[in-house]
């Protein structure tokens, strides 16, 4: 698979992409105009999310997604799916949105891989499809996501930060996401390329499907193989595989092990409060969200992206996709109140609750 490229857009890409997308709104879905723009101003835009077994999805992505879309465009209807991680069952909803006549897909695929011949039949259908958070295969309109080689430097970057005098030479176990999402790909070669030459990967798998129980198994071999002393910290790639990784390590008496993950999930959040999980790190949901339905806004209605799509990537399909890139953010005990708290994404009653309120305390949450 080719490596995708972020490149700044230029004002010859922005022309075409204009023209382009003038020629999506004269051939697209809602039949409300405003005089003179050409634009359709009400429709129905389709959201796809992959799975439950992560909790931004339904928590924070829909709920923000489906906001936005409300304050844009009052009079346009928003179809919510989650595909339950089951492919299958996502290209059914996929296919019931078209049917149903979507003006604008936005998509979060299961694996992105199967998705070329998905979005090529929107296309056919002049529907647009905007990929949301993994790069979808096909020719897809435009992609927001935040930049995940950068997540898995920062995952690295403060697993080292985590092991402090004892990170030269630290003996690390990796479990990996899963090999259908592109972004686990970029997430470990991020974290590799800060962990290599420092550290010596002493455990490594890919788990399928982000599953917190397999996770589980895996880091339950890793202490199989390696003896409970046979290594000094643990990459995880998100905070959904960190519960059953720490599940692992507390059964088999691990402890003072730095672990890490991503999603900043509530029940992570107190698994670091308690000293359980080390760090996670943070992608703005609510950002993510209106981006995309500020995408999908825009091409229902024929109108430029703009400022909402500043960047392009490149996907094993298709080249220079207007794009928004954005920068995530490593959290630790000690800036989870300025983060999550501050950011309004949790309140300290649900996060410090009592089994958590001593531990609250003891970081100056609360």
């Amino acid at each position: 698979m080719r490596r995708y490229l972020r490149i700044a857009a230029t004002g010859v890409t922005a022309i075409a992409l204009a023209s382009a997308l003038a020629a999506c709104g004269e051939a697209g879905g809602g039949d409300d105009e405003e005089e003179g723009g050409g634009g359709a101003q009400s429709g129905t835009i389709g959201i796809l999310l992959p799975d439950d077994v992560t909790t931004r999805y339904d928590t924070f992505d829909y709920p923000f997604f489906e906001e936005k879309v409300a304050e844009l465009c009052p009079d346009c209807t928003v179809e919510y799916s989650n595909a339950s991680n089951d492919t299958n069952q996502q290209k059914q909803q996929f296919d019931a949105l078209l049917a149903e006549g979507a003006d604008v897909i936005v998509l979060d695929p299961v694996d992105a891989s199967a998705t070329a011949t998905w979005v090529e039949d929107a296309a056919a259908e002049d529907v647009p499809v905007v990929a949301y958070d993994r790069l979808a295969e096909g020719p897809i309109a435009s992609y927001v996501s935040y930049d995940n080689e950068r997540v898995g430097e920062l995952q690295g970057e403060t697993l080292l930060d985590s092991l402090g005098d004892d990170a030269d030479g630290a003996r690390v176990v990796m479990i990996n996401g899963s090999p259908t999402d592109p972004n686990a790909a970029l997430f470990k070669s991020g974290a590799l390329s800060v962990l290599e030459g420092t550290t010596e990967i002493v455990f490594e798998q890919d788990v399928e499907g982000w599953e917190a129980s397999i996770a589980n198994q895996e880091m339950g071999a890793a202490i199989d193989s390696l003896g409970a002393d046979g290594f000094d910290g643990v990459y995880v790639a998100n905070d959904g595989m960190a519960a059953g990784v720490v599940n692992a390590l507390q059964s088999a008496g691990v402890t003072d092990v730095p672990v890490g993950g991503q999603d900043a999930e509530l029940a992570a959040l107190q698994r670091i409060i308690a000293g359980d999980q080390t760090f996670t790190i943070f992608k703005g949901y609510k950002p993510q969200a209106e981006a995309a339905a500020e995408m999908a806004v825009n091409l229902m209605r024929g109108e430029e992206l703009g400022d909402v799509a500043p960047d392009t990537v490149d996907s094993p399909t298709d080249d220079a996709i207007p794009s928004a890139i954005l920068d995530p953010v490593a959290v630790t005990v000690d800036n989870i109140a300025e983060n999550l708290i501050d950011g309004g994404y949790y309140t300290v009653d649900e996060i410090c609750t009592e089994e958590y309120a001593q531990a609250c305390q003891d970081a100056g949450i609360g």
